[in-house]
């Protein structure tokens, strides 16, 4: 397009963006102060993803949130305790360029986590567009987050979108994706159906010499600090789930073997086929199973939950495949008698009677499983039996106010994990104890 070559500067337009999520409170227990009948619908809402799709699980409840206490103070006025000392937040800044980022990417020290892009709800075509067009008409662009692991290699956190749509426009190779055509453009219309190798050699340079600036957060950096960093300052298009967070920070065998359990036909049909995969809604339901199952609920003492759940992916990675196909199979098999004995209702606050479903309950889900999970076949097929006996059981713990806080409210909390978790394994070790 005449003049393109030689325009200015543009000038890029702020915009806001969403919180990517809360993490757990843990209140004391005098601050619990919530009215009775504060969680007896079977409609409660739902989480929505950073799409604005329902995920097709109950939104948790956040505690109460706790102010400072009166007249605290420290002794050092620039002291910061909480959540981690600012010392240990070890972030460079680099300026580099599309052609050096690229070729990292070829070499594979960048890990893009592709399972990311071929999912709905992320980048279309025209959005990709519109970042290129950007480049050219020399708007700056958001920057970049990584985090760095011991061989340099870095993951990126915040970017993928973005790097992705710079990769497929300049070297598709590099992302194993469909060159990208550009479509739906605001200015540059007569690059309109347009490829990279279309571009003037001025043109081409421009985008491959273009300056980025990317944030690495350093090896070295505690994982908490990194997941807790990550949360913030996210800043994409569509700000990151928890999960996907996690998905990002550990690599490995955990990543696949998440994704393979979560498309189970067992897990499908023990959920009614209602959890999302679009944001690793799912993945983070099969990782809570595995976290407690490598663990025992009744000592949880683990209050920072999001680290509880990254410390069990690492764990994952670290046992054999022997082992995990093991677990896999109890996960199949408590999905199956959780199925048998509450049907449709499996995994949902359900106190009994013909009406329709209420949404997923992750506590729940975590908490019935696990249990399941720990029986042999010859206990579980005794609660499938005596069904009856395990639903009146089951409908008289949806009635204890201490149990429905355990499984709506701050559900991270150790106590209500170790209450939740103890009550289910005392209903199912009564039946089959009867029997």
């Amino acid at each position: 397009m005449p003049g393109l070559e030689d325009s200015g500067s543009g000038r890029a337009t702020g915009r806001g963006r969403d919180v990517g999520f809360r993490r757990y409170q843990f209140p004391l227990e005098d601050s619990e102060l919530l009215q009775p009948g504060l969680f007896p619908s079977l409609h409660g809402p739902v989480e929505v993803g950073g799409d604005g799709l329902p995920t097709g699980v109950e939104l948790e409840q956040p505690a109460d949130e706790e102010g400072a206490e009166a007249g605290a103070s420290t002794s050092d006025p620039d002291e910061i305790s909480a959540p981690f000392r600012p010392e240990s937040i070890k972030i460079e800044t680099q300026t580099t360029t599309v052609d050096l980022l690229l070729s990292r990417l070829r070499e594979g020290m960048i890990d893009l986590a592709p399972d990311f892009q071929r999912r709905a709800g992320i980048w279309t075509d025209v959005q990709q567009s519109r970042l290129i067009e950007s480049l050219l008409l020399r708007i700056p662009i958001s920057s970049f987050h990584m985090a760095q692991d011991e061989n340099d290699d870095w993951a990126v956190v915040d970017g993928i979108q973005r790097l992705t749509a710079i990769a497929r426009f300049i070297a598709p190779e590099a992302v194993d994706m469909p060159p990208l055509t550009l479509r739906g453009l605001d200015y540059l219309r007569d690059y309109h159906g347009k490829g990279y190798e279309a571009l003037t050699g001025r043109l081409k340079i421009r985008l491959r010499e273009t300056q980025l600036v990317v944030h690495i957060i350093q090896q070295g950096t505690p994982e908490a600090v990194k997941f807790n960093v990550f949360s913030r300052i996210n800043t994409g298009g569509l700000p990151l789930t928890p999960q996907e967070i996690r998905h990002a920070l550990v690599d490995g065998p955990v990543r696949g073997y998440l994704a393979d359990l979560a498309e189970d036909p067992a897990f499908g049909d023990a959920t009614g086929h209602s959890v999302s995969n679009e944001r690793m809604a799912d993945r983070e339901m099969v990782l809570r199973f595995l976290a407690f199952r490598l663990s025992d609920p009744s000592e949880h003492a683990q209050r920072d939950f999001d680290q509880f759940l990254v410390t069990s992916m690492h764990y994952v990675n670290r046992l054999s495949a022997g082992q995990r196909e093991l677990l896999a199979l109890e996960f199949r098999r408590a999905m199956r008698c959780a199925s048998d004995i509450f049907g449709d209702h499996a995994f949902r606050k359900w106190r009994g009677g013909k009406g329709s479903k209420s949404p997923i309950n992750k506590a729940l889900f975590e908490t019935v499983a696990v249990n399941l999970a720990i029986l042999d076949d010859h206990e579980r097929e005794t609660l499938v039996t005596s069904r009856d006996k395990v639903l009146e059981g089951f409908f008289g713990l949806m009635k204890d106010w201490d149990f429905d806080r355990a499984i709506s409210v701050a559900t991270g909390d150790t106590k209500k994990v170790r209450k939740r978790f103890t009550a289910m394994a005392e209903l199912f070790r009564g039946v089959v104890g009867s029997d």
